[in-house]
């Protein structure tokens, strides 16, 4: 893939020549393992989530947002690079985890989200989790960011903010940039607060901030369950949790999102700045997915459909709802666009913000998944889903069947043969997996169907 440098560098140079347009700050909000129907504007049905929904009303709301993966690490590749992480090896450890290769990250080479935007003058600060290489050789102050708070690993504690695994995480706990840090809270009151820092102390330079909450991944732990955290045995939590758990960390995420909002409004910076909201990919456990099947892990809808909330005042109606096609790659095309960035090569993620802002009419996509040694694949195309399930073939029309329940091989087969030789096509311009199998049970909601 062509490098991007040299035609980020000469935007920047564009940019610094005209100091009466002032690029947007952008606010980049992602959840961890957030179900499509967690947030109130998409349906939820037993928590409230006012914040959240706030930039839905003052902004727009889109139906089909999707994840460019069903598990953590390798959407988190994509959206950093804007490119389908099976380009990288990186994005083939499905997640990044303490048995992936030593010194695993992206290429230094690779522009990202980050660092495309710091080289158009942003400050670029990450607050939260990242889940893409430890420090200092991967951390985030390699790959784009000027500055980082939060936890390294695909999970911590939300009180002790470690991770328990038999002594082989070396980088658990708080981070700020590449250095171990302490400090006493609730995590996700913390990441807002270092948010609402960053918000008030932000100079002459546009901000972007990527405030990754690990909400409401588990272990299972509300704002109130210090003593859950203290006689936690197993960091996956598979004995605790309920709805009632559940319920308070999404709200606690909810009431610091409000928090980074009025922090915006205080700063008197809220008419210029994008705020975003989505998540790493579907829901888990007591989320809820509806009207999909499926959760975090599979390419049903459920693991892959994602809230995707976009806002910018003055450039975006207010209140809209879209049915335009998004992916977490399309977020680095996107918001160097609105930021008046050129057009960066050689990456798969499409610049909607013309559609974002109504200038044009929805663009259809052809989207391509795979996941765990291709025992799952899926395409989208219009409103067709090719879908693999092991050894098992689907197609379904998810427009008019959400719940892919309705199997259309035999009324559609010529669509059927299309979509699964497109996917066919895709995969073999794609990185192969190692050579080890995969052994942890992805099977979790509808074995028949596998």
């Amino acid at each position: 893939m062509a490098s991007a440098g040299a035609g980020v560098m000469a935007t920047a140079a564009v940019a610094k020549t005209n100091k009466a347009i002032r690029p947007p700050n952008i606010i980049f909000i992602l959840a961890d393992d957030m179900g499509y129907a967690d947030v109130g504007v998409y349906g939820q049905r037993h928590i409230d989530t006012p914040h959240i929904d706030s930039i839905a009303r003052e902004g727009l709301m889109l139906t089909n947002g999707y994840a460019n993966s069903c598990i953590c690490s390798p959407t988190r590749t994509a959206l950093a690079t804007g490119c389908y992480q099976q380009r990288f090896e990186l994005g083939l450890q499905e997640p990044l985890g303490p048995k992936a290769p030593l010194h695993s990250g992206l290429p230094y080479t690779q522009p990202t989200i980050a660092s495309a935007l710091r080289d158009l003058g942003y400050q670029t600060a990450l607050v939260g989790k990242w889940h893409l290489g430890e420090p200092p050789e991967h951390g985030p102050l390699r790959h784009g960011y000027n500055s980082h708070f939060g936890i390294i690993l695909g999970g911590a504690d939300y009180f002790s903010h470690r991770i328990d695994l038999k002594g082989e995480a070396k980088v658990d706990g708080l981070y700020r940039n590449d250095n171990p840090a302490e400090q006493q809270g609730y995590l996700t009151d913390l990441f807002g607060d270092e948010a609402v820092t960053l918000i008030e102390n932000a100079g002459p330079k546009p901000l972007f901030l990527s405030l990754h909450f690990n909400a409401p991944h588990w272990p299972w732990e509300g704002p109130e369950d210090e003593d859950v955290s203290k006689n936690l045995k197993d960091i996956f939590h598979r004995d605790g949790g309920s709805l009632e758990t559940y319920a308070a960390m999404v709200r606690s995420m909810d009431a610091n999102i409000g928090k980074v909002l009025a922090a915006l409004k205080r700063k008197g910076i809220a008419d210029n700045t994008i705020v975003v909201f989505t998540s790493d990919n579907g829901g888990e456990r007591f989320s809820d997915t509806w009207p999909f099947t499926g959760v975090k892990g599979e390419l049903l809808e459920g693991g892959i459909r994602v809230p995707l909330l976009f806002k910018r005042p003055q450039r975006i109606a207010k209140g809209k709802t879209s049915k335009q096609v998004m992916a977490s790659m399309d977020f680095m095309p996107t918001l160097v666009s609105a930021s008046g960035g050129k057009a960066i090569s050689g990456l798969d993620g499409m610049d909607l913000l013309p559609v974002l802002t109504g200038a044009e009419t929805a663009k259809e996509r052809t989207l391509f998944w795979r996941f765990r040694a291709n025992e799952q694949a899926a395409v989208r195309r219009g409103d067709w889903k090719y879908l693999k399930l092991g050894h098992k073939e689907h197609l379904f029309n998810v427009v008019n069947d959400p719940r892919e329940r309705a199997r259309l091989n035999e009324r559609n087969p010529e669509k059927l043969a299309e979509l699964k030789q497109l996917h066919a096509q895709w995969n073999a311009q794609m990185l192969a997996y190692p050579a080890h199998s995969f052994s942890e049970d992805v099977k979790h909601s509808y074995p028949d169907r596998y």
